[in-house]
Formats: C-alpha cells, structure tokens, sequence
C-alpha cells in the first residue's frame, strides 16, 4: 500500500512537471517528449495535493520551475490543475526568466501569475514591477506595479535595440 501510494505521487509529480514547464515556439512540441526530472529536499503526498519542500525543482528539456516550496493541485478527477510556488520563485525557459516571490501556474489556460519584487529578463532586457501576468502558450506579458503610495510602485525596464 505504501510503494502504491509512493508510485502515484511520483507520476504525479512527473505530470505535474511536463505539463507544468512548457516550452516556447517550436521546442514545445520538442521539450514535450523529453524526460521530466525532479528533486526536493522532502516531499509531502496529500489528497488532491503533492508539496515539494525546500530546494524544489522541476525540470524538462531546457525549462526550469524552482522555488522554496511547490504545491502541485489536482481536480476531483485527478488532473493536475495548477502548480503553487512559494518562497522565492523562478520560471525559466531558454529565452527568458521570471523571478518573484510567489506564483501560481494555471494548467488549463496556460497562465502564469508572478507577485511581490517580480523581475523579468529576455536577453538583456529587464522588466520589473510587483505582479506578472504571462500566458505561456500565447506568449501575452501583462506586468504591474505596486498600488498607489507603496514604494517602487511604478513598472520600470530596460530594453535593448535589435542590433541589426
């Protein structure tokens, strides 16, 4: 019974991960059939929830989700349905990285939600603010700065022209 329970919560984990670590362009269809690695310093099985703890991390093909903690949610039916990152928290894929303390990875429309010192990079470009909507599938980038009268309140970046 144990083993049982042990070989759910790894292949859960590993669905977790290969759902959860797209890719962008042609190498998602690529990253799709690669080998989904894992690791944490421990790792909690729950019902409709697996929490991967201290140091976690899930990788595929050349992406990467890793933070202090991850919860990875499943639906009544078993379907992962969102991946929880608390801690500091970085969603990296070969062309860009996004940096916070928290988020929250929607599976089913492919939206990622990055709040609090929220730091995003392509190349040498930087783009900071304190909440990053991003849709991983579409690629559509909304980020927010700080209510009104916090510090650092305002969106800031840095971009770089094509040197073409």
């Amino acid at each position: 019974m144990i083993m049982t329970k042990i070989s759910k919560t790894l292949a859960a984990v590993a669905a977790v991960a290969v759902v959860a670590l797209p890719a962008v362009g042609d190498a998602q269809s690529q990253t799709g059939n690669q080998p989904v690695a894992y690791g944490a310093d421990s790792v909690e099985y729950g019902p409709n929830r697996i929490i991967l703890r201290g140091r976690a991390e899930a990788t595929q093909g050349g992406n990467r989700f890793r933070a202090d903690t991850l919860t990875l949610v499943s639906g009544a039916g078993g379907d992962l349905e969102r991946a929880e990152a608390a801690g500091t928290v970085y969603f990296v894929t070969p062309d860009q990285s996004m940096r916070g303390d928290r988020a929250v990875y929607n599976l089913g429309n492919g939206e990622i939600v990055v709040t609090g010192n929220v730091v995003l990079t392509q190349g040498k470009n930087v783009l900071t603010g304190s909440r990053l909507v991003y849709n991983i599938n579409t690629e559509a980038a909304r980020m927010d700065g700080a209510p009104r009268g916090a510090a650092g309140s305002r969106v800031q970046g840095v971009f770089y022209p094509n040197a073409n």
